[in-house]
């Protein structure tokens, strides 16, 4: 694609996603962690139903980095099949933290190629945590994304915390990165750090307003919205999408009394899929899916998070209910 072609590409998707919901989408699994194919169908049905700008593949939410290449391809393309007129964003990385191997880049290199294929959108880029103690870390960061804008994508950066594998860019190396034409945002998820996640919102303000800001603030939503988020990318979307939809257009509408109201029933919920053991987010998501009756309880599996105790599967239960008896929200 050439450089006017992917500067149109940009600007075209980040006016889509304005306004929108991004669900960072999981993975329904079996007991014996296998692809749960009914229940993978069951879902795609549901998720083509909801008011969504589209979904967010291969992200951590999906297993992006642990999935093999078949299973990976194969939701790429069911995805891409469910959703034809909505935004395909497809994480990009690789799983090793050795900082003195190139191989890692050239590894996110083939998944990006192959996300290509697969007619995504867009890219969302895996902090390079193998890069976190590297002599020339910031210069490394840089060239690695670089290196990811000749597959000719956009690409939407992602500022994770480092206790769930991210790194802590630096001012320099964020202002150097979304200077890059192919960039159209960032995705900035801090879980517990409304400091950093107030530096990077006026960052963006102040020198990137070009730039769109993407929460993926689980636990405080409404907040960072409020902040200048201007769409919403989480694994929180992957279930009650309504909600959060309505969330977001309150807030557009500065609807303050129906934001408010909104944002108070999206924390309850958050609350009880986004506690610890952290990792264990994703078969929650899971289990309250199962309890919607969106796919079988047991497709609600994740190989590699940390199971579910008796006392979560309940208290999931409890919340899902008391949304699911509401006529509207």
């Amino acid at each position: 694609m050439t450089e006017k072609g992917t500067q149109n590409s940009v600007d075209r998707l980040g006016k889509l996603l304005t306004g929108g919901l991004i669900p960072a989408v999981p993975v329904p699994f079996d007991l014996n962690g296998e692809l749960h194919a009914a229940a993978q169908n069951s879902y795609l049905r549901y998720m083509s139903s909801q008011s969504i700008a589209g979904v967010a593949v291969w992200a951590h939410t999906g297993r992006g980095l642990w999935l093999d290449s078949e299973t990976a391809r194969e939701v790429l393309q069911e995805w891409r099949s469910a959703l034809p007129e909505k935004i395909l964003i497809a994480g990009v990385g690789a799983k090793s933290s050795d900082a003195h191997s190139d191989g890692e880049t050239s590894s996110t290199l083939r998944m990006a190629e192959e996300a290509a294929r697969g007619d995504a959108d867009a890219l969302l880029v895996y902090p390079p945590t193998w890069l976190r103690n590297h002599p020339s870390r910031d210069q490394q960061i840089v060239d690695h994304h670089s290196r990811l804008s000749t597959i000719g994508l956009p690409l939407v950066l992602f500022y994770l915390y480092e206790a769930a594998g991210g790194v802590s860019y630096s001012i320099t190396v964020l202002d150097e990165l979304l200077s890059m034409p192919n960039v159209l945002g960032i995705k900035v998820a801090t879980l517990d750090s409304v400091m950093t996640y107030q530096d990077i919102a006026d960052q963006l303000q102040n020198k990137h307003p070009d730039k769109l800001l993407i929460t993926g603030e689980d636990r405080f939503l409404g907040y960072s919205l409020r902040r200048g988020a201007k769409a919403a990318l989480i694994g929180l979307g992957a279930v009650f999408c309504e909600l959060q939809s309505e969330l977001i257009r309150a807030h557009i509408d500065s609807n303050a009394n129906r934001f408010l109201e909104l944002s108070d029933l999206v924390d309850t919920l958050a609350e009880a899929l986004f506690v610890a053991p952290m990792e264990g987010y994703i078969q929650r998501i899971l289990c309250a899916l199962a309890h919607l009756g969106v796919i079988p309880i047991e497709a609600a599996h994740d190989p590699w998070g940390p199971g579910l105790t008796t006392a979560e599967i309940e208290k999931i239960g409890r919340v899902v209910n008391s949304f699911a008896a509401c006529a509207s929200y």
